[in-house]
Parts: C-alpha cells; structure tokens; sequence
C-alpha cells in the first residue's frame, strides 16, 4: 500500500459488477418460476400414480370389483387401508385450477375442472380432469 492512496474500488468496478449480478438474476429468475411448476406437476404426477395403485389393490382384494366412482373416496380412505386421505391435484395451467381431492364420475368427456376423472364401470380409469397441456406439451388428461 502507497502512502497517500486510500484503497478501494472505482465506480467502474462496482458498476460491472452490478451488471453482472443482474444478468445472472435475470437469467436465473425464470428458471425458478418454471421449477416451481414443473415441482406441481410432479406432485400431481406422484398423487395420481399413489391413487391409481391404491385403486388396483382394491380392485385384487375385491376379486375384480372397482370402487364405485361416488363411492371412491370412502372405499379407498376407510381405515386407512388403501390410503390415508385423497391425494391433492396440483395443476399449475393459465386458468388456476384449485388444488382439489374432489373425484368426478367419467361420463364421456373431461369438464376441464382440474380434479381427478374416475370411470368405474369396466376399466377403473383415473386420470386428471384437465384439457390444457403440461411443461412438456402433454395434455394433463392423457397421463
């Protein structure tokens, strides 16, 4: 250190710096936000996959009887034994579906509310009651 010469940085320093922490936020902000729905898609990617196995363990206990899509949530939740409660939807689209456990009987075609589609009749078919397209342009109905 030289007498006389306080040390320090210039505002040139401090300023490139700063431009360069701001370009890194700027690139790093976005990539946040699509991780938190990519994160509510796997959540309800997981759910269904849960809801789905509990629905096949009901289906081989009761020599090939599906629980009836009103009767669904007490026949899979009563005791605990199939499951502890209803898995949540998560769907993160452009129209903010709620996260919902509600579970709507298959009558022909998806409403587009955002909660678990059933059809009991031969297939015991669950999927998700919404028509917009995920992260990775799958429609939300045809997992």
């Amino acid at each position: 250190m030289l007498r006389g010469k306080a040390s320090g940085f210039t505002l040139t320093e401090l300023m490139i710096v700063v431009a360069v922490l701001g370009l890194l936020s700027a690139i790093a902000l976005p990539r946040f936000g699509n991780m938190l729905v990519r994160s509510k898609e796997s959540s309800t990617k997981g759910n269904l996959g849960a809801f789905r196995a509990a629905i096949c363990i009901y289906y081989s206990d009761n020599e090939g009887i599906h629980p009836s899509a009103a009767g669904l949530p007490v026949s899979l939740t009563t005791g605990g034994r199939y499951l502890d409660a209803i898995p949540p939807a998560h769907i993160p689209v452009p129209g903010n579906h709620p996260n919902t456990i509600a579970v709507t009987d298959f009558a022909g075609a998806y409403t587009d509310v955002g909660d678990w589609m059933y059809q009991s009749t031969a297939s015991g078919t669950l999927t998700v009651n919404c028509t917009h397209s995920d992260t990775t342009s799958h429609i939300w109905s045809s997992w």
